[in-house]
């Protein structure tokens, strides 16, 4: 699992070959807990950061389904989800298009393709992360499937670029919090995981990845 997205997607500034320079109504800029808005015939694209989507249950319950990545694009168009939600995990910067000026750009389109490309693989390894029964078993896969999408390089391994809390790893693999916070505990004292002083996760450089 650790290679299923390893090809590097191409740079959103690298989009703009065939549109018109960016202009400031074009570029948006959130903090890392804002609420991102969508508009049914626009789509963002990331151009740095990252974007948790998630579905909102009318008890408030929410639901991950994928990360959105620098080059990655998200937005009620690609979605047929009625509550879908978008929150920004670390400061973000990014891109507002039309669904005219996609259609009327194949360099856009192309580059907007390969990322969604990349989400589907991402939605299919929670898919499988999902039928794992072992709640610590699915624990595993998903800090894997985070070390490919967001990890990079440390001297101990590979560290998240942002924090996660335990909340949402308990939400994205269907568990409680206080359930997350032990298996956490467990996965430190096996020498599997550490933090840095922010509390960001390294994953040790011992975690080996399992087939799902």
């Amino acid at each position: 699992m650790a290679n299923f997205l390893a090809a590097a997607p191409p740079r959103p500034e690298g989009l703009f070959r065939e549109t018109a320079t960016p202009s400031p109504s074009r570029l948006h800029s959130f903090g890392a807990g804002d609420v991102i808005w969508m508009e049914p015939e626009r789509v963002w694209l990331v151009s740095k950061g990252v974007v948790l989507l998630n579905l909102l249950h009318p008890d408030g319950e929410e639901v991950v389904v994928g990360l959105a990545t620098p080059s990655t694009a998200f937005g009620l168009p690609f979605s047929s989800l009625n509550a879908y939600h978008a929150k920004a995990l670390s400061r973000v910067e990014l891109m507002l298009f039309s669904l005219v000026e996609v259609e009327s750009s194949p360099n856009l389109t192309q580059g907007l393709v390969r990322g969604l490309a990349r989400r589907l693989r991402q939605a299919e390894v929670l898919l499988a992360i999902a039928s794992h029964r072992r709640i610590e078993e699915r624990l595993r896969h998903l800090l894997l499937l985070l070390k490919a999408e967001i990890g990079q390089p440390h001297p101990l391994g590979s560290r998240y670029s942002v924090r996660l809390t335990h909340q949402q790893l308990a939400t994205a693999i269907g568990t409680s919090r206080v359930t997350m916070t032990r298996l956490l505990g467990k996965l430190r004292a096996e020498h599997w995981l550490t933090y840095d002083r922010d509390r960001h996760i390294i994953i040790t450089a011992n975690s080996e990845p399992s087939p799902l």
